[in-house]
């Protein structure tokens, strides 16, 4: 179906975000996505219209809200002053279309916590790999063969060397503990998403292998938790740099996670 999509929407830009790991490109500027154990091709064919290989029901009760189309991005964009913050400005400029997906909260906690110490195309195939041996196997319209994420318990009762085969290195205790505690009920991601941002990172950080970035992370791209502000190495020193006297957070609240994204790939693209 041929969709039209007049706010801030950028496929490239969403996919090299550094937020999800289960985006494809295909060829032809055509990305294959897996998300809530469908599986979606789609590319722009012009202006702003986009091709996506789904009906209108699909894309109305999936994809719409994963690529969080009842959010208007350009606003958010145009509430930055370029008199007064020069940088976000053009951070946001270079960084416009950048949407913060609605992923899945548990399949985003075990995607972060693979993530420490590690560069995105790891990540991208120990997560693959780990949905390969546990994730339901699935056809999609084109007859290509792919894996949904694996549920807690499917995680649980992997052993620690079925899931080191997943190359998640000493990170598979940390994956199992937080499989436990929701089988346990210890942790209810779906009760987070309705949660203030203090009480989501302190129950995030109280997972065990679980610190800060990757709490944050979490908060904002599993929870959309618009305001969480996860700070790498990239952040912290364009941080440094440009905000000597600490950055704005009131003035930018409740967008400060949508302002980072700007910030991180503006920062982190020009450095290169």
């Amino acid at each position: 179906m041929i969709v039209r999509i007049e706010d801030d929407f950028d496929l490239d830009k969403t996919a090299e975000s550094g937020q999800c790991f289960r985006w494809r490109y295909v060829s032809d500027n055509e990305y294959n996505i897996i998300h809530a154990g469908r599986s979606l091709y789609v590319k722009r064919t012009g202006g702003a219209e986009y091709d996506a290989s789904c009906d209108a029901d699909e894309f109305h009760h999936v994809w719409e809200p994963y690529f969080d189309m009842s959010e208007n991005y350009a606003a958010i964009r145009n509430r930055i002053d370029r008199q007064e913050d020069a940088f976000l400005y053009e951070a946001s400029e270079y960084g416009k279309g950048v949407r913060i997906l609605r992923q899945d909260p548990w399949e985003t906690l075990v995607s972060f916590i693979i993530s420490q110490n590690r560069n995105i195309p790891a990540i991208k195939k120990s997560v693959e790999l780990l949905c390969q041996y546990a994730g339901e196997t699935l056809t999609d319209s084109r007859g290509v063969r792919y894996h949904a994420f694996p549920t807690p318990d499917a995680i649980f009762n992997m052993g620690e060397a079925e899931l080191k085969s997943c190359k998640v290195g000493y990170r598979w205790k940390y994956i199992q503990a937080a499989a436990n505690d929701i089988l346990n009920d210890k942790l209810n991601l779906t009760r987070l998403i309705h949660t203030d941002e203090s009480e989501t990172l302190r129950t995030l950080t109280g997972i065990y292998g679980v610190g800060i970035k990757v709490a944050n992370c979490v908060s904002l791209y599993g929870l959309h938790h618009l305001d969480a502000f996860p700070a790498d190495v990239w952040m912290k020193r364009a941080l440094a740099e440009r905000y000597p006297g600490g950055y704005p957070c009131q003035r930018y609240s409740p967008y400060n996670g949508v302002y980072q994204q700007y910030m991180f790939a503006y920062y982190r693209n020009r450095r290169r």
